[in-house]
């Protein structure tokens, strides 16, 4: 009678066995779907709410699929992001990629509000820096219904991080916003490495013209000139000073730089200077033109001007 109960035992839980078997056969097959979604987040990202450059929620309803800049910092975030079919239209003043120029132009500081609206986008993107003086205009197109998002003014690269995260969470391209910046912060660590074999002693003076006497202007802390410098190892000699002040002739002289970039084409006319002649670099005919874009537009290609500034400063480091 024993031996016969176990019997039973065991036939129930082969059978219970069984049953758990296909049971778990059963949601793996309805779990299909969900594994699809998953390869798919971008279906499932929108709506999207995010705080944009100002402060505000903006809430983006479904994945925009025409988008018009305001601005060139945040045309070539978007590009990089992968969005430049998506573009249709940009700032007068956009000029990278080639392929802006085929980007119906709608204003600069005053855009065109009648224009914009009638190229129907999902999304304008719009600018922290001049959102203010554009208030109205950015107002008339929300209410054409059209969602406007404020990018992030961006002083430091750690604010242009935030630019293209920002960017990337309202289209629908937060992992490929990730990697643009994991790219960038590779790049510039692998110049910081770089720029560890310049032994304190080396290190020069560097001048930063942005614009030429009779108002001279700088670049001073917390711009991107200055921290470029600091990543290969130069010294800003108006790194005292704040932002992009206006300094005299004759402090900038007294500086004695080693180095002069000026970011305005204007190398040969520094070199020309009478009373520049004993500044150190005017002496060796150590003055470089650089790219004004590449070291202040605030976007992925800020990387390119650490290395132009790089291969100028440093030209035996940085080959």
């Amino acid at each position: 009678m024993k031996r016969w109960k176990w019997s039973a035992v065991l036939a129930a839980l082969v059978a219970l066995a069984i049953m758990l078997v296909g049971c778990n056969s059963g949601t793996g097959n309805s779990a299909q779907p969900a594994k699809k979604e998953e390869q798919n987040p971008e279906q499932a990202a929108f709506p999207v709410t995010v705080k944009d450059g100002l402060g505000e929620e903006v809430t983006i309803k479904a994945e925009p699929q025409k988008i018009v800049s305001l601005i060139p910092s945040n045309t070539e975030i978007a590009y990089a992001l992968g969005l430049g079919e998506k573009i249709v239209g940009v700032s007068d003043f956009d000029n990278y990629p080639d392929d802006v120029k085929t980007k119906t132009k709608v204003g600069s500081m005053e855009f065109n509000v009648e224009k914009i609206i009638s190229l129907k986008p999902d999304l304008v993107l719009a600018h922290a820096s001049s959102a203010h003086n554009a208030k109205d205009g950015l107002q008339q197109l929300k209410d054409a219904g059209i969602t406007v998002l404020v990018i992030n003014s961006a002083t430091s690269f750690n604010d242009v991080y935030a630019s293209i995260k920002l960017i990337g969470q309202a289209t629908g391209t937060a992992d490929k916003a990730e990697q643009v910046i994991h790219d960038m912060k590779a790049k510039l660590a692998q110049m910081k490495e770089k720029a560890k074999q310049i032994p304190a002693d080396k290190q020069v003076n560097v001048w930063v013209e942005v614009e030429p006497p009779p108002q001279l202007y700088t670049a001073g802390k917390g711009t991107f000139m200055d921290e470029m410098l600091q990543v290969i190892s130069a010294r800003n000699v108006a790194g005292d000073l704040e932002g992009w002040p206006m300094v005299t002739e004759e402090q900038a002289v007294a500086y004695k730089p080693d180095v002069i970039i000026t970011t305005y084409s204007g190398a040969e006319q520094v070199l020309k200077r009478t009373a520049w002649k004993d500044v150190p670099a005017v002496k060796n005919k150590r003055v470089y033109d650089v790219n004004t874009d590449l070291v202040s537009r605030p976007g992925p290609r800020l990387v390119e001007g650490v290395e132009e500034l790089a291969k100028a400063i440093y030209p035996d480091v940085f080959k």
